[in-house]
């Protein structure tokens, strides 16, 4: 069996693995209310303080949530992602809002078709869990970043303990086989400063989920049902698996803990 072939950083099995799923869950996932929540993604824009002179890039855009809420107060945003499907809901999205300062690009974040220095500030919300190598991710948004310019990452992390975290990234894994892992907080910030990033501004907080919500969006009965007796057993027996899994009434709850990290570019 010949080798995995590579592109930039990203083996190419999971590029196209992360386009199919996304393609499948475009609709699921644009249409979310735990994804769309308008005070979530003001978290994110507040953090950022972005104003009208910043021209944008929005890293592995999905359905242009962030794109939007940004179009609307800065002088351009160009939206990037992998998946068609996503774009085109992103597309939608600005249309509807009557946004005209945003261009579409379909491309992989591993390797930017943008020049050096292009942009003042790049951001990605989401992404980084979808990532075989995010270090470069994050290197490739540093080098389009204007000198002075700021990147903006907002994740869901998993917990500083490590089995703890294995276990929830098994339980995304089974959920989503396009997703690779979502790092402790402090790991993250350590592959921001590795990039190059000083990191001015941090904020963590937990948002609650529901098993049936969370699960819906991938569509997928055959990975769904099994990991609902799987994610059931574990709150059962008492193991939270970092995310504060447990049950209320027949209901499977847990959180997602978020962090996002405001840096610049010296």
């Amino acid at each position: 069996m010949p080798p995995a072939q590579h592109y930039r950083g990203t083996n190419v099995d999971h590029l196209e693995r992360t386009k199919r799923e996304f393609g499948c869950q475009a609709a699921g996932f644009a249409a979310s209310a735990a994804i769309t929540d308008s005070e979530l993604t003001k978290r994110f824009t507040d953090a950022i303080a972005a104003d009208l002179t910043m021209s944008v890039l929005d890293v592995a855009c999905g359905p242009g949530i962030v794109a939007a809420a940004l179009a609307a107060v800065t002088r351009h945003v160009t939206a990037l992602d992998l998946t068609p499907e996503m774009l085109a809901k992103a597309r939608d999205r600005c249309a509807k809002a009557k946004l005209r300062n945003v261009t579409f690009h379909e491309g992989t974040a591993t390797d930017l078709p943008f020049p050096d220095s292009s942009f003042d500030l790049a951001v990605t919300r989401l992404s980084i869990h979808h990532f075989v190598e995010p270090h470069t991710v994050l290197g490739e948004m540093r080098r389009v970043l204007k000198p002075g310019g700021i990147l903006a990452v907002a994740d869901i992390v998993s917990s500083e303990d490590a089995g703890k975290s294995a276990l929830h990234n098994a339980i995304e894994v089974l959920r989503d086989p396009s997703h690779v892992r979502m790092l402790p907080a402090s790991e993250l910030e350590s592959l921001i400063r590795d990039a190059g990033l000083e990191i001015e501004k941090q904020d963590t907080w937990d948002a609650p989920r529901e098993f049936e919500e969370w699960a819906a969006i991938v569509a997928n009965r055959e990975r769904v049902d099994p990991l609902r007796v799987i994610m059931n057993a574990l709150a059962q027996a008492g193991e939270d698996a970092g995310i504060g899994l447990s049950l209320s009434g027949a209901e499977i709850v847990f959180f997602h803990r978020w962090h996002i990290a405001v840096a610049r570019k010296s």
